[in-house]
């Protein structure tokens, strides 16, 4: 899979190792920056190239990074066709239900349904609140998880993509 990588400042040395790992892992990774660490440099102008590689088809998904993995977020969902999930940690549901609408409490549950509901084509990730095998196990199982066919969902991402 080709994936568009970038982070601000505060991912900069996790973005590396995230690219290793999944260059490992079979996929090409397009990088769109930073170059160096700046601390004063602005996200936008790092994830906006990012989502729309992703946008235009040159990139399949895209991972993108920054300190809580919010602002990057709304950044890339300012893209037309960019549909980004915000992950900052494993948690377990209050009320734990799966996807499938079974009983679950699997703390990565949120990931899966960003791709499976959502067709979430963006994963933004906070490099302040996990680890790196945190990243990882997000990243690994959110590239694995496929979207459904459910109608009800297909309907909602479209009116999303419109």
């Amino acid at each position: 899979m080709k994936i568009a990588l970038t982070t601000d400042h505060t991912g900069f040395e996790a973005i590396k190792e995230l690219s290793n790992f999944l260059e490992a892992s079979g996929h090409e990774c397009v990088y769109f920056g930073p170059e160096s660490f700046n601390v004063d440099d602005d996200y936008p102008d790092l994830i906006f190239p990012a989502a729309k590689a992703v946008a235009n088809g040159e990139c399949e998904v895209g991972i993108i990074m920054g300190g809580s993995g919010q602002g990057e977020a709304m950044a890339a969902n300012r893209v037309k066709g960019v549909r980004a999930a915000v992950f900052y940690g494993p948690v377990t549901a209050k009320v734990a239900v799966d996807a499938e609408g079974n009983m679950s409490d699997e703390p990565y549950e949120i990931i899966k349904l960003s791709r499976s509901h959502n067709n979430a084509n963006v994963l933004s990730l906070s490099a302040r609140f996990l680890t790196m095998d945190e990243m990882k196990q997000a990243v690994k199982l959110w590239l694995e998880t496929p979207t459904t066919d459910v109608e009800r969902h297909l309907r909602r991402i479209a009116k999303l993509d419109d």
